[in-house]
């Protein structure tokens, strides 16, 4: 039984099956001693009216009259006297009747009463009903009901019930094809679709089966299809990026230093490609780590240890480290901080977030602009904004620039020189710290990074 299909089945059918004969038994005895207590109560009114009679008019003729009443009917009735000496009957064969009737000992009554109820192992049952018209006059007024009419009602009972029960039996079935067309099939496909999966093939494609949790489970793995296909394509797309980028400058270096190591090349060309060699091979070194870096990161094997730190003097240490860079291309920095500013955070991971921050605005700034850096407080959160002043970002292409190896002005990216790799890090990075990151920009106006951390 390894099929769902089968062990619903199997559930489903014992589980209604015990509730249904439960049920079926209970209303079964429930009729069956409705029943009985009707006859009870019949024959005791019955036995009762017969006594008031001829308690009211006691005399021979109405003795008859009472056992022609009952003559050819399921009942029989047996008038006695108080020595138990049959009076009148209204069975032709006495003998049949004397046989149950009841005991002396039974006999001492004082209300009507059921002397005989078990009507499964006797023929009749049998009520008493005392009488007395005076001190010589006394008896029993003893009244016979004949149990085939309870029988035959016990066996159209079974009757019906045994159809109840084998109707039910095949409605279970009619209902276990349907719940096995709407419920086990889409968990096979399901099953199929997760068996695709797991052998990297994501094109699957799962019906809508509702909004219950059966579509939700669908719509689950739906997605994870869709999603898994997609980081496949993002794959090969990282490794041709990093071929890429991992080729252009081990060309350069391959091709100069064949040129540089000819014969007959003067001083000053060598020394223009070297220049160039150590370019490229810085260029490649900073890739490689910001490589590892995302690795790293994505393998969660770098801590984050938050720190209370004063604001000011951090900043302007990482403002004497990138200075001559900014120099070079003529840009100054512009720093906006209190002095007694506090920010609560992993010293060198921020070091690293605003490394690659300042990195990529010194990329595309233009010379001889500002790149504004402003540290505030909101609430308990430290508020830390870059602002540049340079060729800007489409609005389009900003919620990608966040993605591995992505470059606005891909055409460009040899002259500006960046990998498309540090925001990826930067945007990993503020959310190890439980950090937001938001980028406001105008094309040719410049881009304001702001991280809440």
């Amino acid at each position: 039984m390894n099929r769902i299909s089968a062990k619903l089945t199997a559930y489903f059918f014992i589980s209604v099956l015990i509730m249904e004969v439960s049920l079926i038994v209970y209303l079964h005895q429930s009729i069956i001693h409705s029943r009985i207590d009707e006859e009870f109560s019949r024959l005791l009114a019955t036995g009762s009216n017969h006594r008031d009679v001829l308690v009211e008019y006691y005399s021979d003729t109405t003795m008859k009259h009472i056992v022609l009443m009952e003559k050819d009917s399921d009942r029989e009735v047996v008038i006695t006297n108080n020595q138990g000496d049959i009076l009148h009957s209204s069975g032709e064969n006495r003998s049949a009747l004397v046989k149950y009737l009841p005991t002396e000992n039974d006999m001492q009554l004082k209300n009507d009463k059921i002397l005989a109820s078990d009507w499964e192992g006797m023929p009749y049952i049998i009520s008493a009903h005392p009488y007395k018209v005076d001190s010589s006059h006394s008896g029993y007024v003893i009244m016979f009901q004949n149990t085939r009419a309870i029988e035959q009602l016990v066996g159209k009972l079974n009757l019906h019930f045994g159809m109840a029960g084998v109707t039910s039996v095949v409605a279970l079935f009619i209902i276990y094809a349907i719940l096995s067309k709407f419920l086990t099939r889409p968990l096979i496909r399901m099953k199929e679709a997760t068996e695709k999966l797991s052998k990297g093939d994501f094109n699957v494609s799962l019906p809508f089966i509702g909004n219950d949790e059966l579509g939700e489970l669908s719509g689950s793995i739906q997605k994870l299809a869709d999603d898994l296909e997609r980081l496949k394509m993002e794959r090969n797309e990282f490794l041709a990026s990093i071929a890429h980028e991992l080729s252009t400058p081990l060309t350069y270096l391959i091709g100069y230093s064949k040129v540089a190591m000819r014969q007959g090349v003067n001083e000053t060309d060598r020394n223009h490609y070297l220049s160039i060699i150590a370019e490229e091979s810085d260029r490649m070194k900073e890739l490689v780590k910001n490589l590892l870096d995302l690795a790293r990161m994505d393998e969660n094997i770098f801590t984050v240890s938050k720190e209370y730190f004063n604001a000011r003097p951090f900043f302007e240490d990482i403002f004497k480290l990138v200075g001559p860079s900014f120099n070079m291309k003529k840009l100054s920095l512009d720093l906006t901080c209190e002095e007694d500013l506090e920010i609560h955070a992993d010293p060198l991971r921020l070091e690293q977030i605003m490394l690659n921050l300042l990195d990529n605005a010194l990329k595309y700034s233009t010379e001889k602009s500002v790149v504004k850096v402003k540290v505030s407080k909101s609430g308990d959160k430290s508020v830390i904004s870059v602002t540049d002043f340079g060729i800007g970002i489409p609005s389009e292409e900003i919620e990608f620039i966040f993605e591995n190896l992505y470059r606005v002005e891909k055409s460009r990216s040899r002259t500006s020189g960046g990998s498309g790799i540090g925001l990826a890090i930067v945007k990993e990075l503020v959310e190890a710290h439980n950090g937001s990151i938001e980028v406001e920009s105008s094309i040719g106006k410049g881009s304001t990074f702001t991280i809440s951390i």
